[in-house]
């Protein structure tokens, strides 16, 4: 990957992803992006611990420690929808979450 690839949209520049634990996505409905719907992480204790809204194109990004993790999602019209992820130090991963 070069510097300031996108990989699921978002601009990696500046991030040094070797030594980040990278979680991002997407939020669509019906294939469609969902714009300021908003994407909690929750830890393996299901604990609150950040939530971010999606932007104009419905991506979403956090920075985690190392582990498992749960993406809650909460848009207009659409019940949560959660979903479980691994975050690894070094590697991005990217998740589609469909409402």
């Amino acid at each position: 990957m070069s510097c300031g690839a996108k990989l699921g949209g978002l601009s990696l520049n500046g991030v040094n992803v070797a030594k980040e634990a990278i979680i991002q996505g997407q939020v669509v409905r019906e294939g469609v992006p969902v714009e300021n719907a908003y994407v909690r992480l929750l830890d393996r204790t299901g604990e609150f611990t950040a939530e971010v809204p999606t932007n104009e194109e419905g991506h979403f990004r956090f920075f985690a420690g190392d582990g498992e993790w749960t993406l809650r999602t909460l848009a207009p019209r659409a019940e949560a929808v959660d979903k479980k992820v691994i975050a690894q130090t070094g590697s991005i991963a990217e998740v589609a979450i469909a409402v």
